[in-house]
C-alpha cells in the first residue's frame, strides 16, 4: 500500500499492535530487529522498521569476541516506525504490545493520548513455533500472526536457514514489497462483496 492509500486510513485507526521480530544478518552473532506496528481490525501492516541490535543470552560473550561490539540501533529503528505510524491512527489509540521496556517512553513520547496495555509474552507451544502461542486467548493474536506470516513467506526471516541477510537495507526492502501485497490482498478482499 502506499503513502496516498494510507493517508485514506489518518486518524481512523483506532487500535494497534506492536513488536519486534528478531532475525539475523549473516549469522545468530549478529541480531537485528525488525520492528512492526499493525492495526488491529483491519491487519494491515502500517510500518516495518529494521534495526542492528547487540547480540544476546548466550552468543554475546561469542559475538563481541568475532565481531566486535556491535551497535544498538533499535531506539533510531523504533523512532522511524513511530515518526510513521503518529499521524495515521486517531489522537486516542489504543496500543497493545508485549512488555519490551522501551515501548512506554515510544508510546507516551508520539501517542501522547494513547491508552498502552501491555501483555506478558507467552512461549511458542512447539519449538520453532515462537509466534504460536499455545493459550486460549492470546492478546496479541494480530501482531504475533502477521510475525508468522512474515517468517512463512520471507525465506530469510525463517530461523533454520541457509538463507540469510547479507544487508539490513534490502531486508528493508524485501519487507516493504511483502508489506505492499499483504496490504493490498487485505483491502481486495474488504472491497469484493463475496
Amino acid at each position: 500500500m502506499n503513502q496516498n492509500q494510507m493517508n485514506q486510513f489518518k486518524g481512523r485507526i483506532h487500535n494497534i499492535q506492536i513488536d519486534d521480530l528478531i532475525t539475523k544478518e549473516n549469522s545468530k552473532c549478529k541480531p537485528l530487529s525488525v520492528s512492526i506496528a499493525v492495526d488491529e481490525d483491519r491487519r494491515l501492516i502500517l510500518g516495518l522498521e529494521v534495526s542492528q541490535i547487540p547480540a544476546f543470552g548466550l552468543l554475546a560473550k561469542n559475538a563481541v569476541k568475532k565481531y566486535g561490539l556491535r551497535k544498538d540501533e533499535h531506539f533510531e529503528g523504533l523512532t522511524r516506525l513511530f515518526q510513521k505510524i503518529s499521524p495515521l491512527v486517531s489522537s486516542e489509540v489504543l496500543v497493545k504490545s508485549d512488555e519490551h521496556q522501551r515501548y512506554p517512553g515510544f508510546v507516551s513520547a508520539y501517542l501522547p493520548r494513547a491508552l498502552h496495555k501491555t501483555f506478558p509474552s507467552e512461549r511458542g507451544c512447539i519449538v520453532g513455533q515462537g509466534e504460536l502461542k499455545k493459550v486460549n486467548f492470546d492478546p496479541l493474536f494480530i501482531i504475533n500472526h502477521t510475525c508468522a506470516l512474515l517468517r512463512a513467506n520471507i525465506n530469510r526471516l525463517i530461523r533454520k536457514t541457509w538463507c540469510t541477510t547479507k544487508d539490513p537495507a534490502r531486508l528493508k526492502d524485501h519487507l516493504d514489497i511483502f508489506m505492499y501485497f499483504h496490504n493490498q490482498n487485505l483491502l481486495k478482499k474488504a472491497l469484493t462483496p463475496f
